[in-house]
């Protein structure tokens, strides 16, 4: 079993989506795979604008959200070619979307948005393009990931709570074996109050190596818009490659000091459990990508790769 993450980029477009729809029905000829999605490119940022907006009193967010309709409207009209699932498709997601309308109202009456309120808007984007990814998918089902991916207030921020999601997710998953499963990234439940959380930007990897770490998987994959981890930052060196082969230590390193390839919270639990990760091209996915495991390898070569961090002043004090 393996599991497969697809970021914003790999559902935001009619091709891009199409092509996440032939690289995973192929895994799955082999093995079960479990998808992970994003929300569509960019309709994270827009849901937080609009929300401003909103709060603001500016009409323009009712403008915004009819923008946000239309995205999903134009991509489910694009690629569901059956006139039932389409029609399903499309009364599911307009009745989440009225909900959103529904919020986004609320917050032009009180002007204020609190961090419930917040988390709650920002859950949209995946709940809605996890229906779309699983409607395109012939035999997919989709599970809701508040069910099994909680979080607990700790620190003045939500964090994972980690007994509680593995006992979950072996609960969920250990029992089915279904050949696609389809599970909304980035979104989380309070383990207390049951409200609505998140993991954080980025949040979408993380959910995925959670469950490839819980359940053992062969492998996690993750599937973007690049070949995977660069030499360098390929807008400021032009001449910069794909790394082949790196370790989970040199991996968080570059993450950690600006390669935005994986979120960097992604790789512990999977270098826990000794897993490997796969960075794939869903624009390329005949391309080698970049490994990540427990082991390093030189190549023959005396640096690995060169991140950079834009706009940073060192301050040394003696």
């Amino acid at each position: 079993m393996k599991v497969m993450k697809f970021g914003g980029t790999s559902v935001g477009s009619v091709n891009s989506i199409l092509n996440l729809k032939s690289i995973v029905e192929k895994a799955a000829e082999n093995e079960n795979v479990i998808v992970v999605v994003s929300a569509l490119g960019g309709i994270t940022d827009k849901l937080i604008k609009t929300s401003q907006l909103a709060v603001n009193g500016d009409k323009a967010f009712n403008k915004e959200f009819q923008e946000i309709v239309a995205r999903h409207h134009d991509l489910i009209n694009a690629t569901i070619t059956c006139d039932k699932r389409r029609s399903a498709l499309l009364e599911e997601v307009d009745m989440l979307l009225n909900e959103l309308d529904n919020i986004y109202q609320g917050l032009a009456l009180i002007n204020n948005m609190t961090p419930k309120s917040e988390a709650t808007i920002v859950s949209y984007g995946e709940r809605i393009s996890s229906r779309i990814v699983t409607a395109l998918i012939d035999g997919a089902v989709r599970f809701n990931a508040r069910n099994f991916i909680k979080t607990e207030f700790k620190h003045s921020k939500y964090i994972l709570a980690s007994d509680e999601t593995e006992k979950l997710i072996h609960a969920r998953f250990d029992s089915r074996d279904d050949r696609i499963i389809v599970v909304p990234g980035f979104i989380a439940q309070d383990k207390e109050s049951e409200e609505i959380t998140n993991l954080g930007r980025g949040g979408s990897d993380y959910t995925a190596a959670i469950i490839a770490a819980t359940l053992n998987a062969d492998c996690l994959e993750i599937w973007t818009d690049v070949d995977g981890f660069m030499t360098a930052d390929p807008r400021v060196i032009n001449n910069a490659y794909t790394i082949r082969h790196l370790s989970y230590v040199e991996a968080t390193e570059l993450c950690n000091f600006g390669a935005k390839v994986v979120y960097p919270p992604t790789i512990y639990p999977v270098f826990k459990a000794n897993i490997p990760i796969r960075i794939k091209n869903t624009f390329n996915p005949d391309g080698e990508g970049t490994v990540i495991d427990a082991h390093s390898e030189d190549e023959g070569r005396l640096i690995k790769g060169i991140s950079s961090i834009n706009d940073t002043d060192l301050l040394t004090v003696q």
